[in-house]
């Protein structure tokens, strides 16, 4: 079963950066993988994928802030987040799926989990 060592999230101020690491326990190169996040008293929401070809897609919250990368020799999975908001302030957790990635991102599709890492975004 592919699990995830959970990246380390942070405190940050407005327009601020983190770094968001992850790393599968198993070859995961052919999955699509991506990042999810959910804020208090919301749904969790697809942040970003990355295909097995190096398609990306991206929620539209993030679109020209946050980089979903892939580094394949480590099974690692990066998300990069630049320009910070508070609206950003979530937990954020990497899932995987042994299939090509959903037009739309949703829980469902994915069949692998990390426990999440915190992300908040002051003011």
């Amino acid at each position: 079963q592919v699990q995830s060592v959970d990246p380390e999230g942070g405190s940050v101020q407005a327009g601020g950066s983190l770094r968001l690491s992850c790393v599968f326990t198993e070859y995961v190169s052919s999955y699509c993988l991506s990042w999810f996040r959910q804020a208090p008293g919301k749904e969790r929401e697809g942040v970003a994928s990355i295909d097995l070809d190096g398609t990306r897609n991206y929620a539209d919250s993030v679109k020209g802030r946050f980089t979903i990368s892939q580094d394949k020799g480590e099974n690692t999975l990066h998300l990069q987040m630049n320009s910070l908001k508070p609206d950003d302030t979530a937990m954020y957790y990497c899932a995987a799926t042994p299939y090509l990635c959903p037009d739309q991102l949703v829980v469902t599709a994915f069949n692998y989990w990390g426990q999440g890492t915190q992300v908040t975004v002051s003011s």
